[in-house]
């Protein structure tokens, strides 16, 4: 049976590329006001509001303007979500805190990450230097200070060359090569074989991708302790990072997903990673408990 849903708690359901949340306004308290069990409850399709996970707003720290807390579906923390601080951006434009320039700056468990909400209404997100070093991801494909690109990797019977990339949380990315098919994958068989691998031992998100041109990109992806989803804003980014480290696209790609298309460039300059891509509000609601 379900845990009870929390009485009387007003939320916002927002959807990045349709991988959806739940936002609470948290900024009364600097810890979350839900335990990791109630964010299940609120997160089942069935008996709750449904969705990828509950992102509290939080005050900020460290200098930052605002804090953000992620609980997945399974109840589990990710570090950050990109689809989800896109959201987060438009929520604080709807409560009606316009940030500087339509920025905020964020402190998350991956670091500061500074989002923008334009004028087109899509949020450009400065996601940082990715992290390509083995016990920065953490993965034990290779000595910690070297970097795991299309290392051989046994899951589910068969060999797989991946590449491993952090984005403040860990990604292992999988190229199908020419006569693969990304509609032909079992990704809710193999997905959760990457997810739980012993190579990664703090779980990993896994994404497998085709190279469609030097400037385009398709994948899907199997989230860490949400499954598979229609889309991941981190992911995203980690195969275009994954791309450019295995010669296969160029430092600024659309990258196709299922829920639609985000804009990922690697800044060859600074190291930076953007992401620019929509969040919109589904609805508002408050529970009955």
């Amino acid at each position: 049976m379900p845990v009870r849903l929390p009485s009387r708690l007003s939320f916002h359901k927002y959807q990045g590329l349709g991988n959806d949340f739940i936002l609470v306004d948290n900024r009364h308290q600097p810890q979350p006001c839900l335990t990791p069990e109630e964010a299940v409850a609120l997160c089942n399709r069935r008996f709750g509001v449904g969705a990828d996970g509950v992102i509290f707003l939080l005050p900020g720290q460290e200098g930052a303007d605002f804090s953000m807390r992620l609980f997945n579906s399974d109840g589990s923390e990710a570090e950050m979500c990109g689809n989800g601080i896109r959201c987060l951006a438009r929520f604080l434009q709807d409560l009606g805190i316009p940030g500087q320039d339509g920025a905020y700056q964020i402190h998350t468990l991956a670091g500061r990450i500074v989002p923008q909400v334009r004028p087109d209404g899509l949020v450009t997100v400065d996601m940082g230097i990715p992290r390509l070093l083995a016990g920065q991801i953490p993965t034990t494909l290779a000595k910690p200070e070297e970097k795991v690109v299309r290392q051989p990797l046994q899951v589910g019977g068969r060999e797989w060359a991946v590449t491993a990339v952090s984005m403040g949380n860990p990604h292992c990315v999988v190229f199908l090569e020419e006569g693969g098919s990304l509609e032909e994958l079992d990704l809710e068989r193999v997905g959760p074989l990457f997810e739980h691998h012993p190579a990664f031992p703090e779980r990993t998100n896994t994404e497998f991708a085709q190279v469609l041109s030097p400037t385009r990109l398709r994948l899907r992806v199997w989230e860490r302790g949400a499954g598979a989803t229609l889309a991941c804003g981190t992911g995203a980014c980690a195969v275009l990072v994954a791309a450019v480290l295995e010669e296969r696209a160029e430092s600024q790609a659309t990258v196709e997903l299922p829920g639609g298309n985000l804009e990922i460039r690697w800044d060859p300059s600074t190291q930076h990673v953007w992401m620019t891509g929509p969040a919109l509000h589904v609805f508002s609601g408050t529970t009955a408990g």
